[in-house]
């Protein structure tokens, strides 16, 4: 499926939205597949597979525990929640490397990383199960197969530029489509008798 870069994020925005997150972390949640897909990187399926695998896990057990410890306790660590707490705390941390453990769907914490990078006016690199990807906050380097479900991952500084590799439009599978459209159906209001009653096209008034 091609999409429009706008229908994305919506839908994504939707669909974290109807997976429990906050609106100021759905809204997040839109932004970085957004991000992902016009670096033709696959954020739908990556979305997807986030909220379809951490469904049944507590938000709080999702997120790090602390600034010194960037590990969820038992349950994969969320890339969204971790990348708000990076971008949050960026300033505070070390110049060292900084190890993740047990991110699941580690692609989603790039668009994070881009954006402490246009706040840092640096560049951070993003390494895990072979992957290496670097983000200037403009463009995206990456080498490897970044699709991993549940790894540690490592983020260092970089002072390297990357190329714009920026698009305006998303390839999304169908499959994918319909996941995130099934958990963006959890955001709307179940029908009751009274709104089916006056429903578009009736003649029905609700003043009796």
């Amino acid at each position: 499926m091609i999409l429009s870069l706008n229908e994305v994020e919506a839908m994504a925005k939707k669909a974290a939205r109807g997976a429990g997150y906050s609106w100021g972390m759905a809204e997040e949640a839109g932004r970085a597949t957004r991000w992902l897909c016009a670096q033709s990187q696959p954020g739908g399926a990556a979305l997807a597979a986030l909220l379809t695998r951490l469904d049944p896990v507590d938000m709080d057990a999702r997120a790090p525990r602390s600034l010194d410890d960037w590990g969820a306790g038992d349950a994969p660590m969320c890339p969204l929640l971790a990348g708000a707490s990076f971008c949050d705390a960026v300033t505070l941390l070390p110049d060292a490397p900084l190890t993740m453990r047990a991110v699941a769907q580690p692609l989603l914490l790039l668009p994070f990383l881009a954006q402490a990078a246009r706040q840092g006016d640096t560049a951070f690199s993003l390494t895990f199960d072979g992957v290496m990807a670097t983000t200037d906050g403009q463009g995206l380097d990456i080498s490897g197969n970044p699709d991993a479900e549940t790894v540690d991952v490592v983020i260092t500084r970089s002072s390297v530029t990357c190329p714009d590799t920026s698009g305006t439009r998303a390839e999304i599978d169908a499959g994918d489509w319909d996941t995130l459209g099934r958990f963006a159906h959890r955001t709307y209001a179940p029908a009751t008798e009274a709104s089916r009653r006056l429903g578009a096209g009736t003649d029905l008034s609700d003043n009796d």
